[in-house]
């Protein structure tokens, strides 16, 4: 009996040596930089991290450029109809009532306009956790939590958003940003 526990003892540690010693790989994984060359884009288009934007369509789509949700947004970031209608006539995009479904499958045009929308929302509220929140439940409530004292214009009171999915998107964001940058500025680090 007392060699089965030396035995599992030693399992383990052998199963969080092999995870400590692979953990960057396996963070790479689960956080991929996938449409990399898209997001770099639209980063330096908009003047937005890249980390960001990574850390947006993870929460959003987790790289699924086909996801469609319940409510209607669309594709990689998730984009309703109407937003990207709006923001495509801004950018000079061709897209309309008959084809906006098909172009926000489209992974360049998804991340344009998710990049685009995410910049005016910045801008707007001039703080990233408003910004996501807008992001997520829409300026229309947004600006109502602020007016009604809800939540403040500097954002730092977010975890009183009425929404409980907001809420927990805003701090998923957050942290996938954080983890994004913490990989990918360690391994620019190593090289």
């Amino acid at each position: 009996m007392e060699n089965k526990k030396v035995i599992f003892l030693i399992v383990i540690v052998l199963i969080f040596l092999i995870i400590f010693s692979f953990k960057d790989k396996l963070l790479t994984i689960i956080y991929p930089r996938t449409y990399n060359e898209i997001v770099e884009k639209y980063a330096k288009e908009y003047n937005i991290q890249e980390d960001f934007i990574l850390a947006v369509i993870k929460a959003e789509s987790n790289f699924d450029n086909k996801i469609k949700s319940h409510k209607g947004a669309i594709g990689l970031m998730q984009i309703m109809e109407d937003t990207a209608i709006e923001i495509a006539s801004k950018e000079g995009l061709q897209i309309d009532e008959s084809n906006v479904k098909e172009k926000l499958l489209d992974p360049d045009i998804n991340i344009n306009i998710g990049t685009k929308y995410l910049q005016e929302l910045i801008e707007k509220y001039d703080n990233i956790e408003l910004a996501l929140t807008a992001y997520n439940a829409g300026t229309g409530n947004v600006n109502k939590w602020i007016e009604d004292g809800i939540i403040k214009k500097d954002g730092s009171n977010i975890e009183k958003v009425p929404f409980k999915e907001t809420n927990k998107y805003v701090r998923t964001i957050l942290r996938n940003y954080r983890i994004y940058r913490e990989i990918y500025q360690n391994n620019k680090a190593k090289t």
